[in-house]
């Protein structure tokens, strides 16, 4: 059985994106019963009709549900009273007053950090072509290369340029066709510079990356978190409360012992966790055949583990490093290989399991509020 202190924890995650205030403080969580594996809710919005409701019972349910012992969410949901939607009110004024947002990513934003335990399973080539994907389906995306010792977003994208800075003095992404790209691969005078940084200077890099930089209005962020479970994954939690994790492992055993400290540490630091990605889940060569080199079975066992998703197995494919070790992105190759083709679906089926955050919130209609509080 799951504590309702975690469960606040989890659903304290979950913010309004107009007042960039979690819906625990804004007092909509008015109760929570935990009976056996099963989680009953009371929740109260600010208006009857307001229209993020299905959004908001449904990103509760899906946030809960990745809990171990949780195995239905019952919402019941009712309109605030008038004392209720004062306290709203009151909170939306300090919070204007305070300007208190900690980064430049609007609470709006889709963040999904992917991590591994390790490297060389493929984690930054993962981040770069769902980044890429997502872009390219006409999402406003921001990809952030968090692997601050190890960068390599942009020899993945074949970026030769440089980050410029505005006249606010803040650090303006570099532009791949439309995908927002920010490394400090794009700050250093080559890639080949060795950075010399201890990990408190790492978590003061990626503060930096979130608050110095004019990121604008994203639909989704995509980390790529450095492997392990260091000071950088510790940060996230902290400067991005609304961030979850995709895991990714290879098929063998070893691979996905050491993916589930990644899982494990999601878990301690309440970040929700999106699912698994098993990468170079076997080898298919131009004619079909397929052959699982590096063993199988290490995407299903983590997520079992855990009770996650699977979200993808990508293959290797014959005929297509080349292409990316020269800068050309597995989604953006011409021939139509089985790994660009696993990709388009992971990118599509993220989008679904993960859309944008619509425009129209329920305290869009804060101004009626104010209005109806002021008689």
């Amino acid at each position: 059985m799951v504590q309702n202190d975690i469960l606040l924890k989890h659903l304290s995650s979950i913010y309004d994106p107009e007042l960039a205030v979690n819906i625990v403080d804004l007092g909509m969580v008015k109760d929570i019963q935990h009976i056996e594996k099963d989680v009953q809710i009371k929740l109260a919005l600010t208006i009857a009709d307001c229209p993020m409701r299905n959004q908001i019972e449904t990103e509760i349910e899906r946030k809960l549900l990745l809990l171990e012992n949780v195995d239905s969410v019952e919402i019941t949901t009712t309109a605030m009273n008038q004392e209720d939607r004062t306290a709203v009110m009151e909170k939306a004024r300090k919070k204007a007053r305070e300007n208190a947002q900690p980064t430049n990513i609007n609470p709006r934003t889709r963040v999904v950090a992917i991590g591994s335990g390790k490297g060389g399973v493929g984690k930054s080539t993962l981040s770069a072509n769902i980044a890429l994907g997502l872009s390219k389906a006409g999402f406003k995306t921001g990809l952030l290369d968090a692997d601050i010792w190890g960068f390599s977003i942009p020899r993945l994208l074949g970026i030769t340029g440089r980050i410029e800075a505005n006249e606010n003095k803040k650090m303006v992404p570099y532009k791949f066709n439309e995908l927002e790209v920010v490394s400090t691969g794009l700050i250093t005078s080559d890639e080949d510079t060795a950075l010399m940084w201890r990990g408190l200077m790492l978590s003061k890099a990626l503060e930096q990356f979130l608050t110095d930089v004019e990121w604008g209005e994203l639909d989704y962020l995509i980390i790529d978190l450095p492997p392990g479970t260091g000071d950088i994954q510790m940060a996230l939690s902290r400067l991005l409360p609304q961030a979850e994790l995709i895991v990714v492992t290879t098929p063998q055993l070893m691979a996905q012992k050491v993916a589930t400290r990644v899982a494990d540490m999601a878990k301690r630091s309440f970040i929700p966790l999106l699912g698994v990605i098993e990468n170079m889940s076997y080898f298919e060569s131009n004619s079909g055949e397929k052959y699982n080199l590096f063993g199988e079975g290490g995407g299903e066992a983590l997520s079992e583990k855990f009770g996650l998703p699977l979200l993808s197995k990508i293959p290797i494919s014959e005929d297509t490093n080349n292409k990316a070790d020269g800068g050309i992105p597995l989604i953006n190759q011409e021939n139509d290989s089985s790994t660009k083709l696993a990709i388009e679906k992971l990118v599509k089926d993220i989008a679904i399991k993960l859309p944008p955050v619509v425009d129209e919130t329920c305290t869009g209609r804060l101004a009626k509020v104010f209005e109806e509080l002021s008689k």
